[in-house]
């Protein structure tokens, strides 16, 4: 592979300086997420989408909500509910009373950033209507195929599935997901850094205030996938990946293991990661660090094993410690 000319070597610290910048800008108005603001910046690298899970009011939709303010992305929130339906997600065909002639509505869905609130409050059928959306970037309604902006990334908020109300996503949406990220309850000490935020007049609604601004867009974004896309993979480290992939295949704790989709997943989000941490070839270190969020939500757990308190990360964390690392 030829050495990167000056140019593009300048051009690929720039975009990655702006990338980084984004957990500072982010850090204004959410404490102490951390992960789940790299897993968006790698999704958004790897033109994936985002499953966020946590209990209700750990700042799932505002963390998007700073993602895109920092990103000068376009955004649209949808709060899913059972009485959703797929038409008002994807757009519908709207009668006009001068024309006589039918026109396209467009939908939230043609956003650059989708939020897709409490997605398992709604039933399935409304749920499978992002599936054309988030695999073709594009919504056909009555035969005629339209385009979504790039980029495109649904960012999906999930309550666990144990709560009341809640449908689950089906293995297909599942697998259309790069990342399940799960947001956790924050530390006592970031919790007292929220609530003396809000007695200082801190409000989630009004980001500006917070002195949250854009600190990278588009083009910024461009040229990092750009780089990521040149970031070397060895035959080993492809092998690697599909062993632990296998490994799965063959858990006796799983009815479900990873498919060839969650592998090709896996490899695309240790480079992303490999990039940003600055460097252009993929390690072994760069596939354990993914490993979790890209494939815990392409798993399914035998009955007898969940009873037993086996997690989907438990699994995946024993295969990785079991699977031969290559030198």
């Amino acid at each position: 592979m030829s050495a990167p000319t000056p140019e593009t070597a300048t051009s690929s610290d720039s975009a990655r300086a702006s990338l980084e910048a984004l957990r500072t800008e982010i850090a204004k108005a959410v404490v102490g997420q951390d992960p789940a603001v790299t897993g968006l910046v790698v999704a958004l690298l790897c033109k994936g989408h985002v499953l966020l899970e946590g209990v209700p009011g750990v700042a799932k939709t505002l963390l998007v909500r700073a993602l895109a303010s920092a990103l000068e992305l376009d955004t649209k929130r949808v709060q899913f509910t059972p009485d959703l339906m797929p038409s008002d997600i994807t757009g519908s065909l709207v009668y006009d009373a001068r024309t006589a002639e039918f026109s396209f509505q467009p939908g939230p869905v043609f956003t650059h950033l989708l939020l897709a609130d409490e997605i398992n409050r709604t039933p399935p059928k409304t749920q499978s209507s992002l599936l054309e959306a988030m695999e073709e970037r594009q919504v056909t309604v009555d035969g005629t195929a339209r385009p979504l902006p790039e980029p495109f990334l649904v960012a999906a908020t999930q309550n666990p599935v144990e709560y009341e109300g809640t449908y689950p996503l089906p293995e297909a949406q599942l697998d259309r997901f790069l990342l399940k990220l799960t947001v956790p309850l924050p530390s006592r000490e970031d919790e007292i850094s929220v609530l003396t935020r809000h007695a200082q007049g801190f409000d989630p609604r009004d980001l500006a205030s917070a002195g949250v601004r854009p600190v990278a867009g588009p083009a910024q974004l461009a040229a990092a996938r750009e780089a990521v896309a040149k970031v070397a993979v060895s035959a080993e480290i492809a092998g690697y990946v599909v062993d632990i992939c296998r490994a799965t295949r063959e858990s006796p704790s799983l009815t479900l293991g990873v498919s060839p989709r969650g592998a090709t997943a896996l490899l695309s989000t240790a480079r992303a990661w490999a990039w940003l941490t600055g460097r252009d070839y993929v390690t072994p270190d760069d596939v354990k660090a993914l490993a979790l969020p890209t494939l815990r939500h392409r798993i399914q757990l035998r009955p007898e094993a969940e009873m037993e308190g086996v997690t989907s990360d438990s699994v995946l964390t024993s295969i990785l410690a079991h699977v031969p690392v290559p030198r």
